[in-house]
């Protein structure tokens, strides 16, 4: 069966839990995404964003950072466009509920030493709430920050899943491709 197509079954999901998904990363990117960790479900089939219903890959699209709507299972070729994937925390949980604000502090720490490492132009998080607790920025409203991490400036974005009410495609795509046209 093609990997598009897999699905993971209840078991898959529940051995799933605290695994992680591989950054798609190089140096020098134009926009690092960041998720805030790992669902369940891309845990399993250890491709980001691969949710059936997650609105990363239409809202990409969308906002004009890719061509085509692209597949979970085609991350890859964000890489040529200038474009990345990592997580603040690596670990997948069912919920972003369930990490404490220890993990996501310490976290925070990690990613801005990824940061600083690969040196995109932006690092884009992907999660209000997670930035403001990653990285104790209680003010912080979505758009971008005042804080860099080395010459990486940083905008945060709202968090492309479905549970997102907040944010419908039309709205996400508007506020993506804000940080498209800075990039």
């Amino acid at each position: 069966m093609p990997d598009h197509l897999w699905r993971p079954s209840k078991r898959q999901l529940e051995d799933a839990f605290g695994k992680s998904v591989p950054d798609i990363i190089a140096p020098n990117l134009k926009v690092l995404f960041c998720g805030i960790n790992p669902g369940l479900y891309s845990a399993a089939v250890r491709h980001h964003f691969a949710r059936p219903g997650n609105r990363f890959w239409p809202t990409l699209h969308a906002a004009g950072f890719t061509p085509r709507i692209l597949s979970p299972f085609e991350e890859d070729e964000l890489i040529p466009l200038g474009y990345g994937i990592t997580n603040i925390v690596q670990r997948a949980t069912a919920s972003a509920n369930e990490l404490t604000a220890q993990e996501l502090i310490a976290a925070g720490e990690a990613l801005g030493r990824k940061v600083r490492r690969y040196r995109p132009k932006f690092l884009a998080i992907l999660g209000l709430g997670a930035y403001r607790a990653a990285f104790s920025s209680k003010s912080a409203t979505v758009g971008p920050q005042d804080h860099t991490i080395g010459q990486t400036r940083i905008w945060v974005l709202p968090n492309p899943s479905g549970l997102n009410a907040h944010y419908q495609l039309k709205g996400l795509s508007r506020v993506f491709s804000l940080l498209r046209r800075a990039s």
